[in-house]
């Protein structure tokens, strides 16, 4: 099954949490260490991922029948049932995430946000709080994603602040974002 390259961005950001929630899921022994996961998940509002989680740990194996869940959490729970499923699926929580990978489905979400999708706002704007949180360049490159969803598409203004790798992403978006508006 091939995975959006929106969605590979999302389960390699969270690849530890799926490995960690397959491996206590799979554990009988470690229920102690499972809580305490989706302890920390809801405390750092991630309610509906960790509501998703005790279900799987109680035998779901349906997607569709969890409620609840915004995208970033279906695709999390996703690969948490994949991985229970066949574990040469979960990714490698020692991978940073791709950042060829991220131009496209920022660009996409961007696009769509950017259109009056408040599903992609929401999440675009989720991506850009955590990305602000990193700090240095990752901040910079945050603070584009309003004026990129507002319709600002100069380079120069956009790059001002950003190192390279900052500049070749919001390039890259600035790319993907010119072939969208030719659909």
């Amino acid at each position: 099954m091939q995975i959006p390259d929106r969605d590979q961005q999302i389960i390699q950001a969270h690849a530890a949490f799926i490995c960690q929630a397959v491996e206590f899921i799979q554990r009988p022994d470690s229920s102690g260490q499972l809580r305490a996961l989706l302890t920390a998940a809801a405390d750092n509002g991630w309610n509906g991922l960790a509501s998703a989680v005790r279900q799987i740990a109680s035998g779901q194996r349906e997607l569709g029948a969890i409620k609840g869940l915004d995208e970033e959490d279906r695709v999390i729970a996703g690969a948490i049932l994949r991985g229970l499923q066949n574990p040469a699926t979960l990714p490698d929580p020692r991978q940073q995430a791709d950042p060829a990978l991220a131009a496209p489905g920022l660009a996409h979400m961007i696009h769509a946000a950017g259109t009056g999708d408040i599903q992609a706002l929401t999440l675009i704007s989720q991506m850009a709080e955590q990305m602000s949180k990193v700090g240095g360049d990752m901040s910079r490159v945050a603070a584009v994603i309003r004026p990129l969803i507002n319709g600002e598409r100069d380079p120069d203004k956009l790059c001002e602040h950003l190192d390279t790798r900052g500049q070749q992403l919001v390039l890259q978006i600035l790319d993907e974002l010119g072939k969208l508006g030719l659909h």
